[in-house]
């Protein structure tokens, strides 16, 4: 399914991974994220095969532990990478709710919630797999400012997704997926 890619993207540069449901967007992320394993070939980050500290993955779940409180959830990244929970709270428009439990957010501030994580684990590369699902039009916004300034001080994004990304001046990369895998016959 991922047969002979080849692409870079440079610092300060955005990826995005277009296709429809099935070719490969989300296990290509996987395998940048370093979740999946290569079959061949490479994945290198400034001409390194480590990825440790590099890269940060948002999937398709959030990864919100619903019985911290919003505040709570993004204390553990602060550890982790430093800034301010608080700050990154505000920037994505829930500071009101810091000490709400997260299983309260609705789908949308916790997408919110788990994208203002990315901003305290301070990875140079974001790998981002339909970032804005759930988010209003207000939101969608928001993160394009937060993926600004991450670009700005020489970020990547890496972003698969069916929607039109806040993103300035991005590459695309098609991917037309292969043929439906087989269901694998049970002994």
């Amino acid at each position: 399914m991922l047969d002979c890619l080849t692409f870079g993207v440079p610092a300060g540069g955005a990826l995005l991974l277009l296709g429809p449901n099935g070719a490969g967007k989300t296990t290509l992320l996987r395998v940048l994220a370093g979740l999946k394993r290569l079959d061949g070939g490479r994945f290198t980050f400034d001409g390194a095969d480590e990825l440790a500290g590099k890269v940060a993955y948002l999937g398709h779940q959030d990864a919100i532990k619903p019985g911290l409180t919003a505040l709570e959830n993004l204390a553990f990244a602060a550890r982790i990478g430093g800034g301010d929970p608080r700050t990154a709270l505000a920037t994505a428009g829930l500071e009101t709710l810091a000490n709400l439990p997260a299983r309260m957010l609705s789908a949308g501030q916790k997408r919110r919630l788990a994208l203002a994580r990315l901003t305290l684990l301070r990875a140079p590369m974001w790998l981002l797999d339909e970032p804005t699902l759930g988010l209003d039009t207000a939101s969608v916004e928001k993160f394009g400012a937060t993926l600004a300034r991450h670009r700005q001080t020489g970020g990547i994004v890496v972003a698969a997704t069916h929607l039109p990304l806040p993103v300035e001046t991005p590459e695309t990369l098609e991917l037309s997926g292969g043929p439906p895998l087989a269901p694998t016959p049970r002994p």
